[in-house]
């Protein structure tokens, strides 16, 4: 028997006993909108219509470690900038990477690594 079904909604979910620094990362710093918040749990999203995918990796390309999470973004030269004003740890980059990427690895408010990137093209 086979079963027909679509996912609608893919998502992380990062375990935190306070929430509230992940407002500065994720909403002020990259721009997501809180499109949830009951207190124990916020959701960051965006009304727009994003791509969603899921990377099963056993390294992270060009020798470093495989991310928690990967952000695209359309200015990447303005999140280092933020993120670096921020004090955020910068981990890795910024980098041009042979496979069409300019990205920086960046650790979060809960020690999460995240990938954030810019197609060149």
């Amino acid at each position: 028997m086979s079963l027909t079904f679509t996912c609608q909604t893919e998502l992380a979910n990062i375990k935190a006993a306070d929430i509230t620094p992940a407002r500065r990362f994720y909403q002020d710093i990259l721009g997501l909108d809180v499109i949830m918040d009951h207190g124990w749990i916020t959701t960051f999203g965006a009304a727009r219509s994003m791509n969603v995918q899921l990377s099963i990796a056993s390294e992270g390309g060009s020798g470093a470690e495989v991310p928690d999470l990967s952000i695209e973004v359309d200015d990447l030269d303005v999140a280092f900038e933020a993120m670096s004003a921020s004090g955020f740890p910068i981990e890795y980059g910024p980098a041009d990477e042979p496979w069409g990427v300019r990205r920086f690895y960046v650790r979060d408010p809960f020690g999460k690594l995240v990938n954030i990137l810019m197609h060149k093209n």
